[in-house]
């Protein structure tokens, strides 16, 4: 992976984002003027408009020195010269990894134990797990894992580790003591309003938190 994993996994989902009343574009600016290291787009649909603000997001990480992430689309990764975070419907990782070759990030998503432990032999840089509580950024969410599921199965992997799925300030804390090596957080990083000041001022508060 060109870059140790951060503690904070900023995702752009841009549902999200345009629910609040913002652009990618804009979380993007200010996530990275806080400071944030990785930042993931998240968008199942790409249209032309999609893949212009997902260039230039990439543009922004290039010049912030930080680690983008396309979820799902091996294609614009390549295209945009990013990472990639894939799924266990998506694209054999074997392959994936083939295409986007060797050094871009490549990140896989395992939601339970037999999942966590087949990751082992992949040739990827990260796993996702979760979700790790009950989340609304997806229509049909896995089961729940926990904070004590994710305490027990940690040693399985030796791997980089990410939790994700309803982590907010209030709980992000317990995650990474129960062993997780950083939390992708989507819906407590868009304050509302939704501003790129309070966007900043959100991200820097979760910097602090997870430093």
């Amino acid at each position: 992976m060109p870059k140790p994993l951060p503690r904070l996994y900023a995702i752009i989902d841009t549902g999200a984002v345009r629910r609040r009343g913002c652009t990618p574009e804009t979380a993007a600016e200010a996530f990275l003027a806080a400071g944030a290291e990785m930042l993931q787009l998240r968008h199942k649909q790409f249209d032309r408009d999609t893949y212009d603000a997902a260039r230039r997001i990439a543009a922004l990480c290039r010049e912030a020195g930080a680690n983008f992430i396309v979820n799902d689309r091996a294609d614009i990764a390549l295209l945009l010269d990013a990472g990639l975070h894939i799924g266990q419907d998506d694209l054999p990782a074997d392959d994936v990894r083939r295409l986007i070759g060797s050094v871009a990030a490549l990140g896989f998503s395992t939601h339970n134990e037999a999942q966590l432990r087949a990751s082992a032999d992949l040739p990827i840089d990260y796993v996702g797990f979760g979700p790790i509580f009950p989340t609304a950024s997806k229509q049909d969410p896995d089961p729940v894992t926990g904070v004590e599921r994710l305490r027990r199965l940690r040693p399985v992997c030796a791997r980089p580790l990410v939790a994700i799925g309803g982590i907010a300030r209030a709980n992000a804390r317990q995650v990474l003591e129960a062993g997780a090596d950083a939390v992708a957080v989507i819906g407590d990083l868009y304050p509302e309003p939704c501003t790129k000041q309070t966007l900043r001022d959100r991200a820097e508060e979760w910097l602090s938190l997870v430093r």
